[in-house]
């Protein structure tokens, strides 16, 4: 498996982001994500995963959200790759490349029927926390649960930093 950058506009990345967006609609009763959705304005850095013949496994992408930090936004592992370390990897890649731009604290949204996704991230290191900016006060967001993570720390074991 290679992760490597690509375009938010990649044939490839809208597919996967379309298709992760299908499964979170489909776990929430057809609702929306809460907050502003990514676009390629705003997103500064997309990673792909794909498998040695290129065909893409997942991705994940970055949003800077100014003073050092960025918002974690369209992690997805398409079914038939799960359980092989994909989204572990994506994720520390993002982490790397956060760390190589300058920013120090990684958030994100997620909601409490993903438990993949809860199980990845607090595994990871990442610490509750509120809720932050365009989801403050979002009623969309009521229900979300939201994560951040300190670069400057390491994980251990346990999870924890």
């Amino acid at each position: 498996m290679i992760i490597e950058p690509a375009a938010w506009d990649d044939a490839d990345v809208r597919r996967l982001t379309d298709d992760q967006q299908e499964e979170v609609r489909a776990r929430y009763g057809g609702k929306e994500e809460p907050g502003a959705h990514p676009s390629a304005a705003d997103i500064s850095v997309v990673l792909v995963a794909r498998d040695d013949d290129g065909t893409p496994l997942g991705c994940g992408a970055l949003r800077d959200l100014g003073g050092g930090v960025a918002e974690v936004k369209r992690m997805y592992v398409v079914p038939a790759a799960r359980g092989r370390g994909i989204s572990k990897a994506v994720l520390a890649a993002l982490e790397a490349t956060a760390r190589d731009r300058g920013w120090t604290t990684l958030r994100l949204e997620t909601g409490p029927l993903q438990p993949e996704a809860l199980g990845l991230y607090e595994g990871a290191g990442y610490r509750p926390v509120p809720a932050f900016g365009a989801y403050v006060g979002d009623p969309d967001a009521e229900g979300s649960l939201f994560f951040e993570r300190d670069l400057g720390t390491r994980r251990t074991g346990s999870g924890t930093a």
